[in-house]
């Protein structure tokens, strides 16, 4: 079972500290363990809980009232709040929940909620990249099982390549080659997978190597079916200058060549880059990026 400390609470459900703190003195609402030291540490049932109680409360929902309610209670009204889709903290932390919970029906109710409201790219941007960073927190924190990833990953992927493979069906190629990959190591491939179907709708020659490929398969790819632009992303844990001294890597390899680079690291790092290489924050940059390599084609 894992263990939080209260900044890991915080950073989770976006609840202050001194917020949770108030919330267990004045209704008990969760009770931390303490460590033979007496350090205060939380299970991953207080964590669930704070999430559920967060997107009641974001919903306006007292405190107050929350604190009367059972267990039972709290998870009936967050699967009510998740299917109606009206903001997206709701939607965000009930996937939270429902991963944690490995409740598959919560999950894709709530993703296909969200896709009938907001479309599908409005859903990827607005609400799995930011669950995506959550989950990424967790995973950086090693408080997130690997079956948990899994489940989660999974039925994400699963609603992507169904839309990749639609597109691939129903669109033809006119603009120029991009190879999309993630580095040696690096296996979440989720947020590269958008940006392959953005990328294949903007008419784009995709090749897609998917996770874990090494510098010497990118440059054999390329002999044979030379890039006009690479893409890559970056979600496990990295040093600062372990990040940087990769993208220099790339930039000697391919001197001359466009790098789009997106992912949890490079927001969370912020490292120098090579000339050439371009953070990706979302649908309206790479759209962007993706228009200065048609141009320079």
């Amino acid at each position: 079972m894992a263990r939080y400390s209260i900044k890991d609470l915080e950073k989770i459900s976006g609840i202050k500290a001194h917020t949770i703190r108030m919330w267990e003195r004045r209704y008990g609402l969760i009770e931390p363990e303490r460590t033979p030291t007496n350090i205060r540490y939380y299970s991953d049932c207080d964590l669930k809980r704070l999430l559920n109680i967060s997107i009641l409360n974001h919903h306006g929902i007292k405190i107050s009232h929350i604190a009367g309610l059972s267990d039972t209670e709290i998870r009936s009204r967050v699967l009510d709040l998740s299917l109606d889709g009206r903001t997206n903290n709701v939607q965000i932390e009930s996937l939270m929940v429902s991963m944690l919970e490995l409740d598959e029906r919560k999950f894709l109710n709530t993703l296909s909620a969200s896709v009938i409201k907001f479309g599908f790219e409005s859903t990827v941007e607005s609400i799995l990249f930011p669950f995506l960073e959550k989950v990424g927190v967790l995973w950086q924190a090693g408080t997130i099982s690997p079956a948990e990833e899994h489940f989660m990953s999974n039925l994400i992927r699963q609603k992507l390549f169904v839309a990749i493979d639609h597109e691939m069906q129903n669109s033809s190629v006119s603009g120029p080659r991009i190879i999309m990959f993630l580095p040696e190591g690096e296996l979440h491939e989720i947020g590269l997978l958008f940006y392959n179907l953005l990328a294949r709708k903007e008419g784009l020659d995709v090749i897609y190597l998917g996770p874990a490929v090494p510098v010497s398969d990118l440059l054999q790819v390329h002999h044979v079916r030379p890039a006009d632009a690479f893409m890559t992303s970056f979600i496990s844990a990295y040093t600062t200058e372990g990040l940087e001294d990769l993208m220099k890597l790339y930039r000697e390899k391919f001197p001359e060549i466009p790098f789009l680079v997106s992912g949890y690291q490079i927001k969370e790092l912020n490292p120098s880059l090579p000339d050439g290489f371009t953070v990706i924050p979302g649908v309206k940059g790479f759209k962007d990026a993706i228009k200065l390599v048609k141009f320079s084609e």
